[in-house]
């Protein structure tokens, strides 16, 4: 594995845990609402690229809970000043679902410091007449299911014995979701009337296969980002990261090089 490390760092008054690996362009991976609490095969992968940052949101993982977390605005604006706060002049952004929605957000308030946007699976819209899956009234076994289109690795991460810490990380991310997330339902109704104010190069990445935000939603976005660009990955659910890994490498990567100053 790439040489990675933990580090805490602490912006807005909020300590947060940062994963970070890997050399070259810098990358900041916004996780989803399963949190980013250690160094995974996405990550890893990544790192062979880029300067990977993998920061766990304030209220997720083992980064603190602070007193002024009350919506997603809030996360915008800390990721702003976290950009600021590592020192990276451009960053290639991208975000996984929740993370994805989050990622939205900052672009609209600021792409200063985006060089490029990368959207999986993301959450943050509305598609009238398209129902999203509703991961908070699945018990944990259909919420796994219904993630991954191969069945043998929710069969796998089913059967995975979680620590102690492991299943209180998952609570509190749980609580923290239901608090962005909860109503309305994985969107904000403000969003999307804004994403037009994205200017920069920005990837749609989707499973063909997504019981939660179905592929409409990434087709949707394609639309309201002026200049985006839509892969629907094949065989795919809700995690392209983990489901399929070399796709997801092979787009990111040829993506960020195609759109960079600098090699990726």
């Amino acid at each position: 594995m790439a040489d990675h490390s933990s580090n805490r760092m602490t912006v807005a008054g909020c300590e947060i845990e940062v994963l970070r690996g890997g050399s070259g362009p810098a990358m900041v991976f916004l996780h989803g609402a399963g949190g980013a609490h250690k160094w995974m095969p996405y990550m890893d992968r990544l790192a062979e690229h880029y300067t990977v940052y993998v920061p766990s949101h304030p209220g997720w993982g083992r980064s603190d809970t602070p007193d002024w977390l009350d919506g997603m605005g809030d996360l915008a604006y800390f990721y702003l000043e976290f950009l600021d706060a590592i020192g990276e002049d451009q960053v290639h952004l991208v975000g996984n679902s929740l993370g994805g929605w989050l990622a939205l957000e900052v672009a609209v308030r600021s792409a200063a410091r985006i060089e490029t946007l990368t959207l999986v699976s993301a959450a943050g819209i509305h598609v009238a007449g398209v129902p999203k899956g509703d991961i908070f009234l699945w018990d944990d076994e259909e919420r796994v299911r219904n993630t991954f289109f191969d069945q043998k690795m929710a069969e796998a991460r089913i059967a995975a014995t979680p620590t102690e810490e492991e299943s209180d990380i998952a609570l509190k991310n749980h609580f923290s979701t239901a608090k962005m997330a909860w109503h309305p339902r994985f969107y904000s109704r403000e969003l999307q009337k804004w994403l037009h104010r994205i200017k920069v190069p920005t990837l749609i990445l989707w499973g063909d296969s997504d019981k939660i935000f179905p592929p409409a939603y990434g087709e949707a976005m394609q639309k309201l980002i002026p200049g985006s660009a839509l892969t629907i990955v094949p065989e795919c659910g809700h995690l392209p990261q983990q489901e399929k890994l070399d796709d997801f490498i092979a787009g990111v990567t040829a993506f960020t090089a195609a759109n960079s100053t600098g090699a990726a």
